[in-house]
């Protein structure tokens, strides 16, 4: 049960409060909570990684129908039937496979609905009032205008947090100071 339907009190909160609130899982020792994630947006340059650990611990993807994936940065941008770069095609070819192997909504090069990670959410009806949403990409935080919850999402230690992702839908946070918008 996330906290805010065990007590309900939201007079006096910020809308980032509410939300945060609204997601909060339980609260850990330290000082950090385990926050639910509403979606979670992947792509071809962090997400082989991550697949690759969910294997290896025979781990499935917890709930497919809430992760959306899309080629992103290796999409070449003469040609929409072809990859040259070797590297780039194994990424997009290793992303269509894992999202084939875990039945998660794939935006291919082929499809009328692929773009950037970052901008499919608004434009596909991912993005929604009051959800949080993690990307392995740094302009995830431009999806709410909120605020960005976990800037490591985006690192080289992404990977483990998308794998984590993929298997709990939950992400460990600090709880911080509402972002001022003006």
């Amino acid at each position: 049960m996330l906290r805010s339907q065990k007590n309900g009190n939201d007079m006096g909160k910020t809308l980032f409060e509410k939300i945060w609130d609204q997601h909060v899982v339980t609260e850990l020792p330290g000082g950090e909570v385990l926050l639910y994630i509403d979606r979670h947006l992947i792509h071809e340059v962090t997400s082989p990684q991550a697949f690759e650990g969910l294997k290896l611990n025979n781990r499935p993807v917890r709930h497919p129908e809430l992760t959306f994936a899309t080629t992103d940065h290796n999409v070449p941008t003469d040609s929409r039937t072809e990859i040259t770069d070797p590297v780039a095609r194994t990424q997009v070819n290793a992303l269509e496979s894992n999202c084939a192997e875990h039945d998660i909504r794939f935006y291919g090069m082929n499809s009328e609905k692929q773009g950037v990670v970052h901008i499919i959410g608004p434009e596909q009806g991912i993005t929604l009032p009051g959800t949080t949403i993690v990307c392995g990409d740094s302009h995830t935080a431009t999806l709410t205008r909120l605020a960005k919850l976990d800037s490591s999402a985006a690192s080289t230690a992404g990977s483990a947090v998308s794998a984590h992702l993929q298997q709990t839908l939950e992400l460990c946070e600090v709880p911080t100071n509402a972002p001022r918008l003006f």
